[in-house]
C-alpha cells in the first residue's frame, strides 16, 4: 500500500492510524533515510497510545524509550548500533514479550531483521515524493502475519 504524506502532520496521522491496531508481540519497522519523518511517525503513534501531549523524544542517544501504554510500546532507534545483537542487549526481546516494538533503522538488526522479530510485523518505508511540483513523502506500507489483514483498516 502506498500512502502520500503531504507534511509532518500527515506523517503523524499515519502513526496515529496504526496505533489502535497494535497488539502485544508485534513490531513496526520504520525504514528511510535521515530526515524522512520516522521519528514524526513514531511520535504520532506513541501519542495516540498515551496522551496527545506526551513527551516523545527521539531515542537516538538513549537507543530505546519505553512507554506505559495499552499495549506497552518501546521505541527503538538503532542507528548507532554497531552489532545486531546489541538490540537484544538493550531489551528488544523483552519489549516484544511485554508489548510492541517500534523500530527505527531496523536494517541494523542484520540481513533478515524480520526473522528475529516474530511473524507479526508492519513495515513502513518513507521516501521523498514530488506530486505536481509539491514536495512530500511517500509511505510504502506492508504487513506480515497478523498485519496482512490489518492493513485494510489503516486509513489516514
Amino acid at each position: 500500500m502506498k500512502i502520500p504524506l503531504s507534511d509532518a502532520a500527515a506523517t503523524a496521522r499515519l502513526g496515529a492510524a496504526i496505533a489502535p491496531l497494535l497488539a502485544p508481540g508485534e513490531a513496526v519497522l520504520l525504514y528511510g533515510p535521515l530526515g524522512m519523518g520516522k521519528s514524526t511517525l513514531a511520535r504520532g503513534l506513541i501519542r495516540a497510545l498515551t496522551t496527545p501531549d506526551e513527551d516523545v523524544p527521539s531515542p537516538t542517544f538513549t537507543l530505546v524509550q519505553f512507554y506505559d501504554s495499552d499495549p506497552p510500546v518501546a521505541h527503538f532507534d538503532l542507528y548507532r548500533l554497531t552489532r545486531p545483537d546489541e538490540a537484544f542487549e538493550i531489551g528488544l526481546d523483552e519489549a516484544l514479550d511485554e508489548g510492541c516494538a517500534l523500530i527505527e533503522w531496523p536494517e541494523r538488526l542484520g540481513e533478515d531483521p524480520a526473522r528475529q522479530l516474530g511473524p507479526d510485523r508492519l513495515t513502513i518505508t518513507l521516501s521523498e515524493q514530488n506530486l505536481d511540483g509539491v514536495d512530500g513523502r511517500l509511505a510504502t506500507v506492508s504487513g506480515a502475519g497478523s498485519w496482512e489483514a490489518k492493513l485494510t483498516d489503516v486509513h489516514v
